[in-house]
């Protein structure tokens, strides 16, 4: 096995056991970059995904390698959105591309081997053409829930779940799209077993605790 096989096969095995992707900007408005991500790290958070439309390049690269490392530290994957060119640059976990974004295929081409795709779907096909192909690590399904974080867009709701639960797929996938507290039961009972969160996180009193309950919910200890 080469080493980039064999980094993705542990990065693979990794979110084989991820069931909480957060995906949160550099809180700058705050200034506790850190200690939120220690925070939701330690609370159960899988994945990180840095999303904030308003740096520029210079400081997504310097913010980015911070968010890397603490996730690193905690033992969670690192994922760059839309970008490929950040990802390597980052040598980050994991790329994510939209269905508007790079095809997976010149997305693979530019990361290598090593790097973990996600998808995004909303459901039915897409997430079908996601699920068949060798190269897409897991995809999303969403929203769910309409949702400032996707302007414009339709939710999916949970049909959309169910229809994709029902379908076994062998990939890993999630759900998205305005999933917080209130909705997981739900979204959990449609058949979600991992799921992306924003608001329920980067709006919580205490980030530490709202990690913890959402990942009980979602990923429930065996009794």
């Amino acid at each position: 096995m080469s080493d980039a096989s064999d980094v993705r096969a542990q990065r693979r095995a990794r979110l084989a056991d991820a069931h909480l992707y957060l995906c949160t900007d550099a809180r700058r408005a705050t200034g506790d970059l850190d200690r939120f991500l220690h925070a939701v790290l330690a609370g159960g958070v899988d994945v990180v995904q840095l999303r904030d439309r308003t740096l520029d390049v210079v400081d997504e690269l310097t913010i980015g390698a911070r968010v890397r490392d603490l996730a690193h530290e905690h033992g969670a994957l690192f994922a760059v959105n839309d970008r490929a060119d950040l990802a390597v640059a980052l040598r980050a976990d994991v790329l994510h591309t939209g269905q508007r974004d790079l095809p997976v295929a010149q997305a693979r081409a530019l990361v290598g081997p090593g790097v973990l795709l996600g998808r995004s779907s909303g459901g039915g096909g897409a997430a079908a053409a996601a699920d068949e192909d060798p190269d897409v690590d897991y995809f999303c399904v969403g929203p769910v829930r309409a949702t400032p974080t996707k302007p414009g867009r339709e939710p999916v709701g949970l049909d959309a779940v169910r229809a994709v639960a029902a379908a076994a797929p062998t990939t890993p996938w999630f759900a998205i799209g305005g999933v917080d507290e209130a909705l997981l039961p739900d979204v959990v009972a449609a058949g979600a077993r991992r799921v992306v969160v924003v608001r329920a996180l980067t709006q919580a009193s205490d980030p530490q605790r709202a990690a913890a309950r959402l990942r009980a919910l979602v990923a429930p200890v065996p009794g």
